[in-house]
C-alpha cells in the first residue's frame, strides 16, 4: 500500500501564499473598490468640456494628474452636473479658464499617497515572484514532481497496510529461488539471531533470470513476508539529461532507506545504469550513467557502517553486461536464478491465476502445463486472460478446455486469419506442405508429438501451421535429435518437391531456422566430425535473450569458414534426403491425410494420432 505523501508548508510555499494575498488586497482596494463604492462621474471627451467652457457653462474645475473633474453653473437653484474628462497636455487651458471666470484648482493628493507610491514599486515585483511561485505550485513545488526536486528519488514506497500483502503464496514456480531468499526474510525479522555470532547477512541480492520469470514479484514478497517497507524504483528513473541527477536521486533513494530501517530497495532494470564501464561509451569519462553507477557503489558500501538494516534487491535479464564491481563481495554478492518453470511449476501458476476466473467442470490445468514448455510466469497469466476472454467472447458462463487450447495456438501462432482466402492452388499447396511437416515430424525423435495440422491462415505470415508439442520437459538433445528437427523443418519443402515437382516460397522461415540449427551444431556444440569439439562462435550472447537468431560472425581462418559452410551444407543436406526418403515411403498416405485437411481444414486429436501411426519408417 503505498505510503501517503503529508505535504508540510515549505518557506517557499508559505512566502507565495504571502505575496499572493499582498497582490490580491492591492487589486482590491485600488482598483475593485473604487470602481464598485466609488461615485460614478459620467465622463465626457475633451473637446466637448473645452466647448462647454468656452460658451460659460462651467462653473468651477479641478484639475489632476489623470483625471479632469468639472461642474456645470447652476440653473434655477439646482447644482450642475458634475463631470469628468481625460486630460491631455494643453498649455492653452489655465488661460482659458481664467479668460472665462471659471474657478480652476489642482485635485488635493490623496492621504494614503505614500502608501500608494511604495505599493506601486513593491507589487510589480511581488506579482512575479508569486507567478513564479504559482508555477512552480503547478509542477509539484517541493514535491515529488517539482521543478526544485528533480534530484529527489522517484521511488514508490509500499507499507504493510489494509490492503492485502504479497507473500510467498502468492510465487509459484520458483521454489529454489524462494528458498534462497527465505533467509532474507529471517534476517530482517530476526536479525539478533545472526549478529550476536558475527554473521554478516548479503548487503545485495541480485535476482537473475529471463524476462517473466516474477522477479519483481518475488521482491515484493520478500518485504510482504518480512512485514519492511519496500521501495520501488527502476534502473532508468535514475538517468536524467543533466548531468548529476542521477546520482543525486541514489543518494536521496538511500537517505529515505535509512530513515525507514530496516527495509528492502528494489532496483528493476539493474542493467539501466550498471553496464560495465569499460565496454564502449566514455573510456574514464565522466558522464551521466557512469557517475550514477559510482553513487549507487558508494552507498552500497557505506550506509551499512551506520548500523541501518537496508537490503538492496535487483532484478536484471541481462548480468553478463553488468560491471564486475556490482558482483564483488560486499555488495550483489549472491545471485538467484529465476528460471522458466517445470512441469510442477507451470501447473502450479496455472492454479494461481485460475483462480480469478470461472473455470469448468473439463478444465485440466496439468494438461495445459504440459502443452506450454517454456512459457514463464507473464505468459501463463496471459494465457489464463486469452482463454477468458475467448470464453466471454463465444457466450459461456465459465472457461472451458478448448478456449485454453485455442489461446495456447493463438500465443504460439498466432491470431486465425478467416479473411485471408486462399485460391485452390494455393491451399493444395499449403496442404501437402503441412502434412510434409507432420508425417516426418511423426517420426523423428526430440519434436514432441504433432497434435494439429491446420491450413488456416494464422498470425502474419503463417498460410498454415502444424502444432508439435512436447510429451515432457527436455533441458538436452543429442545429434540425432537435432537432425531430426532439422528434417521435420524440411518437410514441407520436400512434400512441394515430391507432388509438384516444384518449390515455392512458403518454405522460406524453415530454411533460416533450419540452416541456424545446423550452424550452431557445428560452430556452438562441436557436433562436427571434421572441425572437432571447437567452438567458432564471437561475441557474448545475451544469457536470456537468445531469440533464435543468427549467430554472429565467426572467426578462425579462410579455411575454416569453408569448412563450416560445407559441415552446414552437409548436415542440412542429408537431412533433406532423409524428409525426401519419407515421404516418397508414404505417399499414398500423404495423399490421404492432404485430401481430408483440404476437406475439414483441420485436423487433430485421436483422428490425427490414428492416422500418423501409419507412417513407415525409412529402413537405412
Amino acid at each position: 500500500m503505498p505510503i501517503k505523501e503529508q505535504r508540510t508548508p515549505t518557506p517557499s510555499r508559505v512566502i507565495g501564499n504571502i505575496l499572493l494575498a499582498i497582490s490580491a488586497l492591492f487589486l482590491i482596494t485600488n482598483f475593485i473598490l473604487p470602481f464598485v463604492l466609488g461615485p460614478q462621474i459620467p465622463g465626457v471627451p475633451y473637446s466637448l468640456f473645452i466647448h462647454q467652457v468656452e460658451a460659460g457653462e462651467v462653473e468651477r474645475v479641478q484639475v489632476g494628474q489623470n483625471q479632469i473633474k468639472f461642474q456645470l453653473k447652476t440653473v434655477d437653484n439646482e447644482p450642475g452636473t458634475v463631470f469628468s474628462t481625460t486630460p491631455i497636455f494643453d498649455l492653452g487651458l489655465p488661460k482659458l479658464l481664467e479668460e472665462k471666470g471659471v474657478e480652476f484648482a489642482a485635485a488635493p493628493p490623496p492621504k494614503n499617497a505614500w502608501f500608494t507610491s511604495l505599493l506601486g514599486w513593491v507589487i510589480p515585483p511581488l506579482i512575479f515572484v508569486a507567478i513564479w511561485q504559482f508555477f512552480l505550485r503547478r509542477g509539484g513545488g517541493g514535491g515529488p514532481q517539482g521543478v526544485l526536486s528533480i534530484g529527489k528519488s522517484k521511488a514508490k514506497v509500499y507499507v504493510e497496510g489494509e490492503s492485502a500483502k504479497t507473500t510467498f503464496a502468492d510465487v509459484a514456480g520458483v521454489q529454489e529461488a524462494k528458498a534462497e531468499l527465505v533467509e532474507i526474510v529471517d534476517f530482517l525479522k530476526t536479525p539478533g539471531r545472526y549478529t550476536e555470532i558475527g554473521a554478516r547477512i548479503p548487503k545485495g541480492v541480485l535476482l537473475v533470470g529471463p524476462p517473466g520469470t516474477g522477479k519483481t514479484l518475488l521482491a515484493k514478497a520478500v518485504a510482504g513476508e518480512a512485514g519492511v517497507p519496500f521501495f520501488s524504483i527502476s534502473g532508468s528513473e535514475f538517468v536524467e539529461l543533466f548531468v548529476g541527477v542521477g546520482s543525486s536521486r541514489v543518494r536521496d533513494l538511500f537517505e529515505q532507506a535509512k530513515k525507514q530501517a530496516p527495509c528492502i530497495v528494489f532496483i528493476d532494470e539493474l542493467d539501466a545504469i550498471g553496464k560495465s564501464r569499460s565496454s564502449g561509451g566514455f573510456y574514464g569519462g565522466n558522464d551521466e550513467r557512469e557517475q550514477t553507477l559510482n553513487q549507487l557503489l558508494a552507498e552500497m558500501d557505506g550506509f551499512s557502517a551506520e548500523g541501518a538494516t537496508v537490503i538492496v534487491l535487483a532484478a536484471t535479464n541481462r548480468p553478463e553486461v553488468l560491471d564486475p564491481a556490482l558482483l564483488r563481495p560486499g555488495r550483489f554478492d549472491r545471485q538467484v536464478l529465476v528460471d522458466r518453470p517445470d512441469l510442477s511449476g507451470r501447473e502450479a501458476i496455472l492454479k494461481i491465476h485460475a483462480q480469478k476466473v470461472k473455470l469448468g467442470e473439463d478444465v485440466n490445468l496439468k494438461a495445459i502445463a504440459t502443452r506450454t514448455p517454456g512459457f514463464a510466469g507473464a505468459d501463463l497469466a496471459n494465457l489464463v486472460n486469452e482463454a477468458a476472454l475467448l470464453a466471454a467472447r463465444n457466450q459461456r458462463s465459465n472457461v472451458a478446455q478448448e478456449d485454453f487450447a485455442e489461446a495456447i495456438e493463438r500465443v504460439v501462432a498466432g491470431l486465425e486469419k478467416k479473411s485471408r482466402v486462399l485460391n485452390d492452388k494455393e491451399k493444395k499447396i499449403v496442404a501437402y506442405h503441412e502434412v510434409g511437416h507432420a508425417l516426418v515430424g511423426s517420426l523423428m525423435g526430440g519434436s514432441g508429438r504433432v497434435e494439429k495440422i491446420s491450413i488456416v491462415p494464422r498470425g502474419m505470415a503463417a498460410l498454415g501451421y502444424t502444432l508439435q508439442l512436447p510429451t515432457e520437459d527436455r533441458f538436452l538433445m543429442d545429434e540425432a535429435e537435432l537432425r531430426g528437427q532439422i528434417a521435420t523443418l524440411l518437410g514441407g519443402r520436400s512434400a512441394e518437391e515430391i507432388v509438384f515437382n516444384s518449390i515455392t516460397t512458403g518454405a522460406t522461415n524453415d530454411l533460416q531456422r533450419a540452416t541456424d540449427l545446423a550452424e550452431r551444431m557445428v560452430t556452438t556444440y562441436g557436433m562436427s566430425k571434421v572441425l572437432g569439439p571447437l567452438a567458432y562462435q564471437q561475441g557474448q550472447q545475451a544469457m536470456f535473450l537468445d531469440n533464435g537468431a543468427p549467430n554472429p560472425r565467426r572467426i578462425g581462418s579462410e579455411e575454416t569458414a569453408q569448412a563450416i559452410d560445407r559441415e552446414v551444407k552437409e548436415i542440412v543436406e542429408t537431412a533433406h534426403q532423409q524428409a525426401l526418403d519419407t515421404l516418397k515411403l508414404n505417399r499414398d498416405l500423404l495423399e490421404e491425410i492432404a485430401t481430408q485437411l483440404l476437406e475439414t481444414e483441420v485436423i487433430e486429436g485421436e483422428k490425427l494420432h490414428s492416422l500418423l501411426k501409419q507412417v513407415q519408417t525409412v529402413n537405412n
